[in-house]
């Protein structure tokens, strides 16, 4: 799979393009669909802050992944989640995104949103990972060992 290229912003309100303007050499983000999503993207995060600072080249993401809607829609929903996220770091790496939903799933083979989906892109969109859903040791096992094999070769 190929990650589509999109526009979306931070939560520092900056403009960005993905994947192109994603920060590290290997990408790891979360996908949500739902605000209960958070929980399951919580699920990982402890790991993601682990192999970010353990790799290099690996920097992690959320991307809030909600329908297309007006400039207020927008606004309310990123002014909310700003208030809820005080710390800059957290702020910068949470994209929201305001898409055709349907087609970026299609794009994706994301096959519903009943969960999120964790990917591990560079920043042409090559996919190297894939998982949905909560934190799990399987998952964890996968994602230590494409990492470890990947940035290694390129540092």
């Amino acid at each position: 799979m190929t990650f589509p290229t999109v526009t979306g912003s931070n939560l520092l309100r900056q403009k960005l393009t993905l994947p192109q303007d994603l920060q590290g050499r290997l990408n790891l983000v979360f996908i949500p669909f739902e605000r209960w999503h958070q929980m399951e993207v919580d699920s990982w995060s402890a790991l993601a802050e682990e192999l970010e600072e353990k790799y290099e080249g690996l920097v992690y993401y959320e991307l809030p992944t909600l329908q297309n809607g007006g400039p207020i829609y927008k606004i309310f929903l990123n002014e909310g989640m700003r208030a809820g996220i005080p710390n800059p770091k957290t702020r910068e790496r949470t994209i929201t995104l305001y898409l055709d939903k349907a087609d970026f799933c299609a794009a994706l083979d994301m096959k519903d949103e009943e969960h999120i989906y964790v990917l591990v892109v560079d920043r042409q969109g090559k996919e190297f990972f894939r998982a949905r859903g909560p934190y799990s040791r399987e998952g964890e096992a996968a994602l230590r060992q494409i990492c470890g094999q990947l940035l290694s070769w390129l540092v």
